[in-house]
């Protein structure tokens, strides 16, 4: 009998959906950061001058991928309070644990945009740039999902000069935490820690900018980013 012929594969990578012990876990994840943001007690400091003028201009709220933890309670904190019919729009990797933390977005009301340097990455990044262009602000962790930690890898700078929108560089200390051992060495704030937050300078990347502007402007970012983040 003749072999039947092995379908082929189209290329296209499909997003993993959550099942349900993954959004359940969403659900706990969401309701624990938001109970643990309530003992909080926030210090901002405002290098940016974004925020002490006029109505903010749409953002790529830029952190890195080990403050992930309250990036989205300061989006709320800082952006939203200010403007409540601003929106948000974030990357997520498109793998297995990338559909737990899309479920987290959506229980935030960020809309998640699937996909990373190694899946889905070129595709993902249109996907977003068109949410920038529905005015959405945009949010990307410019390290992420892989590292090397604390390296500001093209896609920030492509989404900026794709969409027009500035790069808002963010970071926060905490005073008292857990370090989780990942490869981005993921911070947890301990309850009723003090949060510093520091909005660094905001950085545009013009649409006619070239490739050799581009890595200027991308070590540019990483420079600020570490000049705002004490660990």
């Amino acid at each position: 009998m003749a072999n039947t012929p092995k379908p082929q594969r189209s290329g296209v990578v499909v997003p993993h959906t959550p099942k349900w012990p993954q959004r359940l876990l969403a659900r706990l994840i969401h309701g624990l950061a938001r109970g643990l943001a309530a003992t909080l007690r926030f210090q901002m400091e405002d290098r940016s001058g974004y925020f002490s003028s006029g109505p903010p201009e749409k953002l790529i709220f830029t952190i890195w991928h080990n403050r992930l933890a309250l990036a989205l309670v300061l989006y709320q904190r800082y952006v939203s309070r200010r403007d409540p019919a601003r929106r948000l729009a974030a990357m997520v990797s498109a793998s297995r644990d990338g559909g737990m933390v899309a479920r987290v977005l959506e229980l935030f009301q960020v809309q998640p945009v699937r996909g990373s340097s190694s899946r889905r990455g070129a595709q993902a990044l249109r996907e977003l740039v068109a949410w920038g262009g529905r005015g959405y602000d945009l949010a990307i962790t410019p390290d992420g999902p892989r590292g090397p930690r604390y390296v500001v890898q093209e896609g920030v700078i492509s989404a900026a000069q794709l969409s027009g929108l500035i790069i808002l560089p963010v970071a926060y200390h905490l005073n008292w935490k857990i370090t989780v051992k990942s490869w981005d060495r993921l911070q947890i704030p301990l309850p009723f820690a003090q949060v510093r937050v520091v909005m660094g300078a905001p950085l545009r990347v013009p649409p006619e900018t070239d490739e050799s502007g581009r890595a200027a402007l991308r070590q540019k970012l990483e420079a600020e980013l570490h000049a705002i983040t004490h660990d």
